[in-house]
C-alpha cells in the first residue's frame, strides 16, 4: 500500500473516484453527442475560446485593480494579515453571483418567452431572486471575514492580570 501511495500520490480510492468520474463524463460526453455532434463541438470550442480570450483577461486584470485598491490604503509598516487571504471574501462570492448570472442570464435578463407556463413563475422574479441571493452570498462572506479577523486577533490581558512585558526589558 506504501509503494503504491509513493508511486501514484494518493490513495487508491482518490485513484479509483477518479477513473468513475472519467468514465461518467465519458458516458455523459457520448450521450450528449449522439444528437447534434457539430453543434455541440462548436458550442465546446465557441466556450473554450470565449473563455480564454474574453473572460480570463478580464477578471485578471479586475482582481489586479482590486488588489492595488487595497493595497493603496495600507502603509508599509502595516503588518497585518496579507492582502491575498482576505480578498478571496470578496471573489468568492463574486464568483457564484457572475456564475449564477452567467447560467441563468435568459431567466435573470427576462429573454424568455412562455417560461412562465413552465415553472409557474412570473417573469419578472428571476431578477430580484438574482440580486436578493447575491445580497446574501456577499452578506455571508462578510460575516465570514468578520469571523476570521476576530479569530486573528491576539487576546486582550483580563482586567486583574498585568498587561505582559516588552522582550529584552528588565526591571531596574
Amino acid at each position: 500500500m506504501k509503494g503504491f501511495r509513493t508511486r501514484y500520490g494518493a490513495s487508491p480510492l482518490h485513484l479509483l473516484l477518479v477513473l468513475c468520474s472519467f468514465a461518467l463524463a465519458g458516458y455523459a460526453g457520448l450521450r450528449l453527442l449522439n444528437g447534434d455532434t457539430l453543434g455541440v463541438v462548436l458550442w465546446f470550442v465557441g466556450a473554450a475560446l470565449l473563455h480564454d480570450l474574453l473572460f480570463l483577461p478580464l477578471y485578471t486584470v479586475t482582481d489586479r485593480v482590486v488588489q492595488c485598491v487595497f493595497r493603496r490604503g495600507r502603509d508599509a509598516t502595516d503588518h497585518s494579515p496579507s492582502l491575498s487571504g482576505r480578498i478571496n471574501y470578496l471573489r468568492v462570492p463574486a464568483f457564484v453571483a457572475l456564475l449564477l448570472l452567467l447560467v441563468w442570464y435568459p431567466l435573470i435578463l427576462n429573454r424568455v418567452p412562455g417560461f412562465t407556463s413552465y415553472t409557474g413563475l412570473q417573469a419578472d422574479v428571476f431578477l430580484g431572486r438574482w440580486l436578493l441571493i447575491t445580497a446574501a452570498l456577499f452578506a455571508a462572506s462578510a460575516v465570514c471575514l468578520l469571523v476570521a479577523m476576530w479569530r486573528g486577533r491576539p487576546p486582550r490581558p483580563r482586567a486583574h492580570e498585568a498587561p505582559p512585558k516588552a522582550p529584552g526589558r528588565h526591571q531596574a
